[in-house]
């Protein structure tokens, strides 16, 4: 019953009128959370169609936006927009070959070659269902799982909150592509350029070598839209403009009965391991994809069919995708460590707010933290709405060339990244950053863990710190607690397990899988 009180707690704050004044026609109540979510919904989808864009650099673009917004609309919007990117990225992937998203990589292989078969509304039709589906389960998953884990994460002190983000940090290192060591020294970078600026408890400054401006630390949006929004249209600004659309009609929209008796297991194995990948701090939600796709291979009488067109290979990739997607939000909300890095950007968002992540929130902000929730049951049901009747201007949308639509998208982060502080350094300041994001992606870097590095690394100090306050200094005192020595353990043994030769060899072997 209780989960139903704050359920109900939830609709209230997203079904929330407010009083808004229009010209011509004075005050007129209007839903305005609702309006946001649909907002949200929308531009992630549009996001994710388009190629190489992607929810990071979107929501590090719409950061100056929600100045001006209530704390709830603002973050309903934002996570309209990342699980709205995961139904968008299958259009693409669908019907160009190109994944709008890296979750929707695995959705290519077979979705695409349905539609070289005249199939792509089937495909269109079932990813939907399968993302609306995972979406509802995963949003009740959520509030299932959100009262113990609060009630939980309540009995944590700075040693254990200290722990649990290093742990938080090793998995982003050994869930990362590439290289152990490129994420690794990811991780490091983003830590140390947390560190820049004035020390609150010695007023010293640190890193800053003698510039001004550097005295406040460096801007989370300035960072963020430098590494990930700049940095990639940059990147993408060099790829080959060829796209394999497909030339034959989408049909009709809904599958087959056949169809979908085929998808239905699927997309339950795809929303479970999803849903389960999804809480795994460090980016577990990407591999959910990759893992029902391998079990789908396995579990079927004909493997040979995967590869040429088999819907189950849609189903439950697209399912595990919106599952992990949504259950991601789980370790934010209720524990305030980010497992990703548009989580981290959620973290950001929400200090802009005055909003503390962590489990205080259920407590003093209840009103936004059950309507995040029940958001996301609206945003499913608008998504479905959203996707399969505007298949037709998605594909419209796919054939506008790149070289006019990312110099649009630079003019306009210009514009929201001046418009925090009204200050041209920060424009400058992003430029430059845009250059080292370009240049760790030619390298080979994966900047996300960066930016994971860099939300936690001030949370890792300040709870480091407070806890040395109550050991008198000491180290040995984070290692007797229990809980915090647990965490440190499990994390040591990840960061172990992953540098053994045979194990690692395992983890790129998938990842380049």
């Amino acid at each position: 019953m209780e989960i139903l009180s704050n359920l109900g707690t939830g609709f209230a704050a997203v079904l929330h009128l407010v009083d808004v004044a229009i010209p011509g026609i004075g005050v007129v109540p209007l839903p305005v959370n609702i309006f946001l979510c649909f907002t949200g919904c929308l531009v992630g989808t549009l996001i994710g169609v388009l190629p190489g864009v992607g929810p990071i650099a979107t929501i590090t673009m719409l950061l100056p936006i929600t100045f001006g917004l209530e704390p709830t609309g603002a973050l309903i919007m934002l996570a309209g927009i990342y699980y709205g990117a995961q139904y968008g990225g299958s259009t693409t992937a669908i019907l160009v070959n190109i994944p709008g998203e890296a979750t929707s990589v695995v959705t290519a292989i077979d979705g695409h070659e349905m539609a070289k078969q005249g199939r792509a509304g089937s495909a269109l039709g079932i990813a939907a269902l399968g993302s609306f589906f995972a979406g509802c389960v995963a949003t009740l998953v959520i509030a299932a799982l959100a009262l113990p884990l609060t009630r939980m994460a309540l009995m944590f002190g700075p040693a254990e909150y200290f722990s649990l983000m290093v742990m938080g940090l090793v998995f982003a290192v050994v869930l990362a592509h590439g290289a152990l060591s490129k994420a690794m020294a990811m991780i490091f970078l983003g830590l140390l350029l947390s560190t820049v600026g004035t020390d609150l408890e010695t007023g010293e400054e640190r890193l800053t070598f003698g510039f001004p401006p550097l005295a406040d630390g460096i801007d989370f949006a300035v960072l963020a839209m430098g590494i990930f929004g700049f940095a990639e249209v940059l990147r993408n600004l060099g790829i080959d403009e060829k796209r394999d659309l497909v030339s034959k009609p989408i049909g009709r929209l809904l599958p087959s009965p056949a169809e979908l008796r085929q998808s239905a297991m699927p997309v339950v194995r795809g929303t479970f391991i999803g849903a389960l990948l999804g809480i795994l701090p460090g980016n577990g939600a990407v591999l959910g994809p990759f893992a029902s796709y391998s079990m789908e291979k396995k579990l079927a009488r004909q493997p040979g069919r995967f590869g040429r067109g088999a819907i189950e290979g849609v189903a439950g990739p697209e399912s595990a995708n919106n599952a992990g997607a949504q259950t991601s939000f789980i370790p934010l909300l209720t524990l305030g460590v980010p497992p990703n890095a548009v989580m981290a950007l959620m973290v950001g968002a929400m200090t802009i707010q005055g909003i503390i992540p962590g489990p205080q929130v259920m407590t003093r902000n209840p009103d936004l933290f059950w309507g995040m929730i029940t958001s996301m049951w609206v945003g499913n049901l608008m998504l479905l709405v959203i996707n399969l009747p505007l298949i037709g201007l998605w594909v419209r949308l796919l054939r506008v060339p790149y070289r006019l639509l990312f110099p649009t998208i630079l003019v306009f982060s210009c514009i929201g990244i001046y418009s925090i502080n009204n200050s041209p350094l920060d424009v400058v300041m992003t430029a430059g950053f845009a250059l080292v994001g370009y240049s760790l992606i030619k390298l080979g870097f994966e900047p996300a863990p960066l930016l994971l590095g860099f939300v936690l690394g001030k949370l890792i100090e300040d709870n480091l710190r407070r806890a040395l306050l109550m050991t008198r200094g000491s180290l040995i005192g984070v290692l007797e607690r229990p809980i915090s020595a647990a965490l440190l353990l499990i994390a040591l043994a990840v960061l172990v397990a992953a540098i053994l030769p045979a194990l690692r060899k395992s983890r790129d072997r998938v990842f380049a899988e």
